[in-house]
């Protein structure tokens, strides 16, 4: 089950830098590594996680519940907290790059931290479709 679970991860991680290279039209291997972007890696693991539970240990027990809940608070922060967080970003690195109109050059905070709705959405039906056929099999 965790090894489904970590390889639907991997998988997903590999698929952020596909998903990057068509749009940008550039390779960028740090996307196997970093946060945000399409589909929700996160998301992929801990509905991947909840869904081996589920089919070995069933649906009504106390550690698929608890695994549920631990994917809907992971699923909640990639959509919301750090979405939010990730347009702070933006607005912040834009504000300093207006006052100091490129003469200063700061850290700039990192832009791509959380996810869209349909990115967390993707990464789910993706860890429960590949767990399902994993497990099922």
């Amino acid at each position: 089950m965790l090894i489904t679970a970590i390889t639907a991860w991997a998988i997903a991680q590999i698929t952020k830098v596909i998903t990057f290279a068509l749009k940008e039209k550039k390779i960028n291997f740090r996307r196997l590594v970093g946060t945000g972007g399409m589909p929700s890696s996160h998301t992929t693991f801990v509905t991947s996680l909840a869904t081996g539970i589920a089919l070995k240990e069933g649906v009504d027990t106390s550690i698929f519940a608890l695994a549920v809940v631990f994917a809907l608070v992971v699923m909640y922060d990639a959509a919301g907290v750090r979405r939010a967080a990730g347009k702070q970003a933006q607005i912040l690195n834009r504000i300093v790059d207006d006052i100091y109109k490129k003469d200063f050059h700061p850290e700039r905070l990192k832009e791509l931290l959380g996810h869209t709705p349909f990115e967390v959405l993707v990464g789910a039906v993706f860890g429960i479709a590949y767990t399902y056929l994993c497990l099922t099999q």
